[in-house]
């Protein structure tokens, strides 16, 4: 399939994908866009921002900021108020936060409850413990770890989009980013299902705290630019952007998840969609994708507008992209 039949095939099979960026070698090997976006234009691609907030973990912790992954939750917010009979909260890990292994106090994400208030790194720790204790059990859960983007702005003293900008997109000559705050929950429901192009922003709370579990906006060229960090073993041009041990930890298979998310494993907020396969990428809903094969050095990236229930995108890249590189 030459690229002119791939972009009639991904028109026709693949219909909310806007752009694909793919490197081999270090080079960019194939982009396309579709639906009139640019290579420019950003989408909102979801929860592809959770191995984005990992990596800006990663790079705390090389500044000192964190001393690593095992520290408690509650060292970073000594003012917050447990509640009575509460323990759990006290033994969770920043570990247990980005493995998916957090006890949470709801059977499903109460967004309304979360995104309507004032400082939802609160709202995200009011929800966490449990009288079920610390059981190791996969939780996937959004609104969470939103945690996390709260411990980076209290350590580092810096908005989330600011902390991003000088120590990940700036080294990688990725445009700087700017928060975005809904007003109301219309405004929230627009920005999640627009189908229109995006500019470099991040959803944020109320505080200038970026939402950790998804609202980042970026392109598929921007996507790939991340994902040749990671092949690099965190480095680009020269320079550590990230240590090559949190790429390994962090990339590395954790938790065994089940049928339900299609028995893939999980890292520190990164999968692995093929355990025979050394490859590891960042998924979104709607089909967003940064995947990186290191076995075949190469990273792809896929970006696309609103669509729920895709889940064939990365035995799509496989079966029609990968094999086109390798050629």
């Amino acid at each position: 399939m030459d690229n002119k039949e791939l972009h009639s095939y991904i028109a026709e099979h693949q219909d909310n994908i806007c752009g694909i960026a793919a490197m081999k070698n270090g080079e960019m090997a194939y982009s396309d866009y579709w639906h009139g976006f640019k290579p420019s234009d950003t989408v909102h691609v979801m929860s592809v921002t959770k191995s984005v907030v990992s990596l800006l973990i990663g790079i705390a912790i090389d500044q000192g900021l964190i001393s690593d992954v095992r520290q408690h939750v509650l060292d970073f917010f000594p003012e917050y108020n447990i509640k009575r009979g509460e323990k759990t909260i006290q033994q969770v890990t920043l570990e247990h936060l980005l493995t998916m292994t957090a006890p949470y106090k709801y059977r499903s994400e109460p967004w309304t409850k979360v995104c309507s208030s004032d400082d939802w790194t609160k709202a995200a720790l009011d929800l966490l413990g449990g009288k079920a204790g610390l059981t190791g059990s996969f939780k996937y859960s959004t609104l969470g770890i939103h945690i996390l983007t709260g411990i980076l702005a209290k350590v580092s003293g810096m908005k989330t989009v600011d902390f991003a900008n000088r120590f990940l997109f700036g080294p990688l000559g990725i445009s700087p980013f700017h928060q975005f705050e809904a007003e109301s929950a219309q405004e929230h429901k627009a920005f999640t299902i627009s189908k229109e192009p995006k500019k470099n922003i991040w959803f944020t709370d109320p505080l200038g705290v970026g939402a950790a579990g998804f609202g980042l906006c970026l392109s598929a060229g921007d996507m790939a630019k991340i994902g040749q960090l990671c092949l690099n073993k965190g480095v680009c041009n020269g320079t550590s952007v990230v240590s090559s041990e949190w790429i390994a930890k962090s990339t590395k298979p954790r938790i065994k998840c089940d049928e339900h998310f299609a028995n893939m494993q999980y890292g520190y907020l990164w999968w692995t969609p093929d355990p025979d396969r050394s490859a590891y990428a960042a998924l979104g809903n709607s089909g967003n994708v940064i995947y990186i094969n290191p076995q075949n050095n190469t990273v792809i990236s896929v970006s696309a507008t609103f669509k729920p229930s895709i889940y064939d995108r990365v035995p799509f890249i496989q079966e029609f992209i990968e094999p086109m590189l390798n050629q």
